[in-house]
């Protein structure tokens, strides 16, 4: 017998036909065990799930997200949703989410929607790392934006972010560098084609923005294609300039300036012919 993503509570094991004596041998043999008077687990399960179980709660946040696959930023604590009702989850691994998200559910859940988990996200993250998350969520197609912009979120955070992403980001660090040239004014094209190859980005007519992620250039021959890709830009009359993660997440000011001063000498402006 084993549980739902390797958390179940007593009840929804009852209503799926496991009776109590079923339960009790479950958990005499170790193949579920008891964390709490009704939560059980499969000895599988996450460290994370284990701990929201341990709380009565479930994983969500970003949390539940790292475990659905989108991006995420480093996290130092679980982050549980827990009901009205339930005793405060005490520990610095743990965080507690009180708030109602737009989908009810059911206190004996084990599962977290997505829409919640996006809810709950925006809420609690700084909004650059939220709107990653939720672009992550887009990209990999696991929503549409026509579906966030149709939830009711009674939260202003919410709102304003189903306002603004898009499925067009790669990573956390393109959403992160358009939220950067979004807080100085600087609209951003994102993904435009130019000599059979995507850009991260386009600033105007003619200043292409690359995005090196954390594991970029792990092989000399990724470093050769952008060399050339750079030099083919340049030649039709392009500036090219690429930020890495560490600039991205440690020296935005500098990116920002940057990109400022080199629209204040016109690179971005078209000089093709």
């Amino acid at each position: 017998m084993r549980s739902r993503n390797g958390v179940a509570h007593s009840t929804a094991l009852r209503n799926a036909g496991f009776t109590d004596a079923t339960i009790r041998r479950a958990v005499a043999s170790g193949h579920l065990v008891r964390v709490r008077r009704s939560w059980l687990i499969d000895p599988t399960c996450s460290q994370a799930r284990r701990r929201a179980a341990a709380g009565g709660g479930r994983i969500t946040c970003v949390t539940a997200a790292l475990e659905l696959g989108l991006w995420t930023p480093a996290m130092d604590s679980v982050h549980i949703a827990v009901p009205a009702t339930a005793s405060r989850n005490r520990g610095e691994d743990v965080t507690n989410h009180w708030a109602r998200g737009p989908i009810p559910v059911p206190s004996r859940s084990a599962e977290e929607p997505l829409l919640n988990v996006l809810f709950h996200v925006a809420r609690c993250l700084e909004p650059a790392d939220a709107l990653a998350v939720w672009e992550s969520a887009l990209h990999l197609q696991r929503i549409t934006d026509v579906e966030l912009a149709r939830v009711r979120w009674r939260s202003a955070r919410a709102d304003s972010l189903a306002a603004v992403a898009s499925s067009l980001s790669d990573s956390g660090l393109e959403t992160r560098f358009v939220w950067l040239m979004r807080e100085i004014g600087v609209t951003v094209r994102q993904q435009v084609w130019i000599d059979g190859h995507p850009l991260d980005g386009l600033i105007g007519d003619s200043l292409a923005v690359q995005i090196d992620g954390f594991a970029h250039h792990s092989a000399a021959r990724d470093r050769r294609r952008d060399i050339r890709a750079d030099a083919r830009l340049v030649l039709r009359g392009y500036t090219t300039l690429r930020f890495d993660f560490h600039q991205l997440l440690f020296t935005p000011d500098e990116v920002q300036a940057t990109v400022l001063t080199a629209i204040a000498q016109g690179l971005h402006r078209s000089r093709l012919r």
